[in-house]
């Protein structure tokens, strides 16, 4: 965590000194470890700009999630800075980035605790983190991208240690082969997720239905786009009430993608989804 992630966003936040800054929001805290929470704002709050929150690494072992946010703030920032807000989160589950786990040191899933009274640190921390950058400011979010990967391990590894953890029998589903989005059901905006969807095409491929025209067991909405619930479902996703959510599911277990490639994956989604949102608004 300390080499692949702090290490390399302070060095992006000296190289974006004038666009953004880092903020230690917290800390996570094990019995021989402690991991600080890092975090970062934009410097020159602006508050006719739409507030764009990006988190990732909500699920420590998806990889490029928390890989692909870092890229975005070294190769990308500066092209949208001077027309967005953000707050970014690259890392939110460091023990679990750590110790490549979906899970934090307590068995919580991080990414169902995004409620009051989270029992979840890191979920916890990151609402408040959050919180805090728009009170002080007097800001609202526009726009919310969580970055995240669909694995093979989570039928090999992660629903066998629930399924053990809880004596409940866990569904397995195909996991789908590419890239795919998860929009939120009580607000989906099916223009929005096309518009992520087109970005990543260009970059790697997307997943395709299954026979039942589902993917991981949730009917798809389009190509490559299915619905969740994420309020009710205590999703990162649904932690602030932006309009334009998105959850982004890259698959890095394929033949056909490498690690470079998982992380362009992310940042073209993060591109989709601001470029669309800067058109809607007219900002462009």
């Amino acid at each position: 965590y300390i080499d692949e992630v702090l290490n390399p966003l302070d060095a992006i936040m000296q190289a974006q000194s004038s666009l953004i800054k880092s903020v230690d929001y917290g800390a996570i805290g094990t019995p021989s470890q402690t991991y600080t929470l890092r975090g970062a704002v934009s410097r020159h709050w602006q508050p006719q700009f739409p507030t764009a929150v990006i988190t990732g690494g909500v699920h420590g072992y998806e990889t490029s999630g928390v890989q692909g946010a870092l890229l975005f703030l070294e190769t990308a920032l500066a092209e949208y800075a001077d027309q967005f807000n953000f707050i970014v989160a690259p890392c939110v589950s460091p023990w679990g980035y750590e110790t490549i786990n979906r899970w934090n040191p307590e068995t919580i899933d991080p990414n169902r605790a995004f409620k009051p009274g989270s029992d979840s640190a890191e979920a916890a921390q990151l609402m408040q983190f959050v919180e805090g950058a728009l009170s002080a400011r007097n800001a609202s979010v526009t726009l919310h991208v969580d970055l995240h990967e669909t694995t093979d391990t989570d039928n090999t590894e992660f629903r066998p240690a629930l399924q053990a953890r809880d004596a409940v029998e866990q569904s397995v589903w195909d996991i789908p082969d590419g890239f795919y989005c998860v929009g939120d059901s009580e607000r989906p905006q099916a223009a929005f997720q096309t518009a992520i969807i087109e970005s990543v095409a260009k970059v790697t491929h997307i997943a395709e239905a299954d026979e039942q025209g589902r993917l991981i067991g949730a009917p798809i909405e389009q190509r490559g786009v299915i619905n969740y619930p994420k309020q009710s479902l205590y999703l990162c996703g649904g932690m602030t009430d932006a309009p334009f959510v998105g959850t982004t599911e890259v698959y890095p277990d394929s033949e056909r993608v490498d690690a470079d490639n998982c992380n362009q994956a992310q940042v073209a989604a993060l591109r989709g989804a601001l470029d669309f949102v800067r058109e809607h608004l007219e900002l462009a």
